[in-house]
């Protein structure tokens, strides 16, 4: 019966679950940006620190994590529909890696948003710029992982 559902919702599933991965990927990638700028050109007080906080805040909150949550959800759906996914290859593995990654990417930025807004940031804007490429370098594994499927 939940068989029947998913697959007759997996267009919807997969147009939502793509949907939500842009969006979660647009604030990865837009965070570690505004942390950069933070660190290099705000500082720690003044009116500016505050609008970069209420910025990483409501970025952080309003987009990331909705869309980090449906990214999930949908996702989930997709691996429980019947058909979707084959766990006896390597693909799914790979890819089912690199989207943990990503989430413990997006909770280490949710931790780096909590030093600034305390005011307590230790990392330079260096340091948030190759951090800026790890959103890129797994996105790049779970695109590759999901449509090119070089680990069948």
């Amino acid at each position: 019966m939940i068989g029947d559902f998913l697959a007759a919702a997996y267009p919807w599933t997969k147009s939502l679950h793509v949907i939500s991965v842009i969006a979660w990927m647009a604030g990865l990638f837009y965070l570690p940006r505004l942390f950069v700028y933070h660190a290099e050109q705000v500082g720690q007080d003044g009116e500016t620190h505050v609008l970069f906080q209420t910025m990483e805040y409501k970025l952080l909150r309003v987009i990331m994590n909705p869309a980090m949550i449906a990214t999930w959800i949908f996702g989930l759906m997709l691996v429980f529909t019947p058909g979707v996914v084959s766990w006896v290859v390597l693909w799914p593995w790979t890819k089912a890696a690199a989207v943990l990654a990503m989430t413990w990417f997006h909770h280490w930025l949710g931790k780096r948003r909590k030093d600034f807004a305390a005011g307590q940031n230790i990392r330079t804007g260096r340091i948030y710029r190759m951090m800026n490429e790890v959103p890129t370098v797994l996105l790049v594994i779970i695109v590759v992982s999901v449509i090119a499927r070089p680990f069948s």
